[in-house]
């Protein structure tokens, strides 16, 4: 049997079913696009690249060569250093084995040239005295035999503290500053030999290279960036959330993130970062319904979506809105 409703029935139907549709909340929605965690890698050194062992878009691992600077500036600077080392080593070798047997004779025999020249000059002096008492030779001559004797004692008590120099051996103060010139050197040479270590360019973390902005023989200044790198498991959304919105989420809010121009893949997800800070506008520049224009850079961290590419548009949808 078909009943037959009356009209004003039939629009009161329809009423109550546009009522309870328009009570259906859509979901609070933010448009972004999918992003890996980047990390560059900079020019350690202004030199040209002579080598370039990977593409754009490979696949790489922690460790893996990506590219490599000319050496030929960097070994020259190495080789330097290891130099100057081997210097301050065989200088501070030297303080502590002391002098060699042969300086030490050679000091000997000049002190006993100088003992013997002494000997002499005071014989020549006893001799000469009596005979400037007795007014036998001027008394300049006496005065000269006596300062020639005084000098060849100095002379002998030189050579002595040369001798008893070399016999004591270098100072401890002297040992010390050859040890810190030594670990001056050393640690020189630890910073040479990782500065030419980083000329040949790796990954520090396993990725996908994203961009190489530089060619074969080019001279990037130092700094720039000689590689760019997406790395982590798992890629996140990178979505701007409009002012309405941000009041209602928090990091750690669930949330559905919807990938691909249409939404057809599906992934679950959570806000791992949001900005307190709106992008593009200051907030003290707009005023009432301008303020709504405000949105807030957000992330959300996706699960089991490590296949997907970067930089597919996305929808988030999230869960909860307070």
């Amino acid at each position: 049997m078909i009943r037959i409703f009356p009209a004003h029935g039939i629009a009161a139907v329809a009423l109550v079913a546009f009522a309870l549709a328009g009570c259906t909340r859509a979901p609070a929605e933010a448009l972004g696009t999918l992003e890996y965690d980047r990390i560059t890698l900079p020019a350690p050194a202004a030199e040209r690249i002579v080598d370039i062992a990977v593409r754009e878009g490979e696949r790489v691992e922690a460790g893996a060569r990506v590219l490599t600077l000319e050496h030929t500036r960097g070994d020259a600077q190495l080789a330097a250093a290891q130099a100057d080392v081997a210097r301050q080593r065989e200088a501070l070798d030297e303080l502590r084995n002391g002098a060699r047997a042969e300086t030490v004779a050679q000091a000997r025999a000049n002190l006993s040239a100088a003992q013997a020249q002494a000997r002499d000059a005071r014989a020549y002096f006893e001799r000469l005295r009596p005979l400037g008492g007795q007014q036998l030779v001027s008394q300049a001559d006496v005065d000269r035999a006596r300062a020639a004797m005084g000098n060849a004692d100095g002379q002998v008590a030189a050579a002595q503290a040369a001798l008893d120099e070399l016999r004591n051996g270098a100072r401890p103060e002297q040992v010390a500053q050859a040890q810190a010139a030594l670990g001056a050197a050393e640690a020189q040479l630890a910073a040479q030999s990782y500065s030419t270590e980083r000329l040949d360019v790796v990954a520090p973390r396993a990725g996908r290279v994203d961009s190489l902005p530089y060619r074969l023989g080019d001279e990037a200044p130092i700094g720039a960036p000689l590689a760019v790198m997406l790395v982590g498991d798992q890629p996140y959304a990178r979505v701007h959330v409009p002012e309405p919105l941000r009041a209602g989420i928090e990091v750690g809010d669930a949330a559905t993130v919807l990938v691909g121009a249409n939404g057809e893949r599906r992934y679950s997800g959570r806000v791992r970062m949001i900005r307190a800070e709106p992008a593009f506008t200051p907030y003290y520049a707009l005023t009432g319904k301008d303020a709504a224009r405000l949105s807030y850079l957000a992330e959300v961290q996706l699960d089991d979506a490590a296949a997907l590419p970067a930089g597919l548009p996305l929808r988030v949808q999230f869960d909860v809105v307070r």
